[in-house]
């Protein structure tokens, strides 16, 4: 398990610009802002990202962390002129150095967010809770201020925003879903999950719940066709998680994807 230390935030000095606040350090080499793409998206947001510069052998974690990372949270509360966010997680990497199972970015991340405003401009008072590890882990909260006006659109944000947001899995939307009934397999402490489609990449597969404590392991092929177990490694009971709902999330062809299942209790033997 990592060791937490005590981490104090120096602010930069470096002067804003138009579309991103300074950089805060929050470890000697590891830098983080707020930026925007100061113009609207077809759908009427404007997306904005917390951005992180950390070297070689540094790294932060997925809103599911796995076994012993800090979620990344994202607070919006204390800004002025928003009527909405949404955070899109860009699908992580899994690492398993350690010997725990985490899910987690590494080197420059943007990770970004889609605003929806009140009105046509916006004070973003973003607060950012999350760990930086590297041979120990230290828990970072830093605060980020920045104008938001859309009477000119920052073309470089933009189109970085734009390429970490295509990261983000998006809600399967298909005829055909690849990922069917998902249930409980007592004997292997698991969850049996079905695929039906040919274009998933079974490896790729994450399922979480909203309870933090229940985290799963890599995906196992079973001996029955077409079905992967992801086996339970946190400390909630295989039992506890049945009606469950989980969010499965896989890469494609096409990118990442995700849907919603409840889990179904165990098939009893010979049925």
């Amino acid at each position: 398990m990592h060791a937490f230390g005590f981490l104090v935030l120096a602010l930069s000095t470096t002067p804003a610009f138009a579309a991103a606040s300074p950089w805060t350090e929050l470890l000697p080499d590891v830098r983080a802002r707020l930026i925007t793409a100061d113009a609207r998206e077809p759908d009427g947001t404007v997306l904005a990202g917390l951005e992180l510069a950390m070297p070689a052998g540094y790294k932060t974690y997925w809103k599911t962390p796995g076994e012993t990372g800090i979620p990344t949270v994202l607070d919006f509360s204390a800004s002025s002129g928003l009527a909405g966010e949404n955070v899109l997680w860009p699908y992580p990497s899994v690492d398993d150095s350690q010997g725990y199972l985490d899910y987690v970015y590494t080197g420059n991340v943007v990770l970004p967010v889609a605003l929806t405003l009140a009105r046509d401009a916006a004070d973003i008072e973003m607060t950012a809770m999350l760990g930086i590890c590297s041979d120990i882990c230290a828990p970072a909260n830093a605060h980020f201020s920045l104008p938001l006006s859309l009477a000119a659109a920052d073309a470089a944000q933009s189109i970085r925003l734009r390429q970490a947001a295509a990261d983000a899995p998006l809600p399967w939307a298909r005829e055909a879903v690849p990922v069917g009934d998902v249930v409980l397999d007592e004997a292997g402490k698991a969850l049996a999950v079905h695929l039906s489609g040919a274009d998933i990449e079974p490896a790729s597969l994450i399922a979480a719940t909203a309870d933090p404590a229940d985290v799963f392991g890599t995906p196992q092929k079973s001996p029955e066709p077409g079905i992967f177990l992801l086996p339970l490694l946190g400390t909630s009971g295989i039992k506890g998680l049945e009606g469950k709902s989980v969010q499965i999330t896989f890469l494609t062809a096409a990118g990442p994807f995700q849907v919603s299942r409840r889990i179904l209790p165990a098939v009893p033997p010979g049925k």
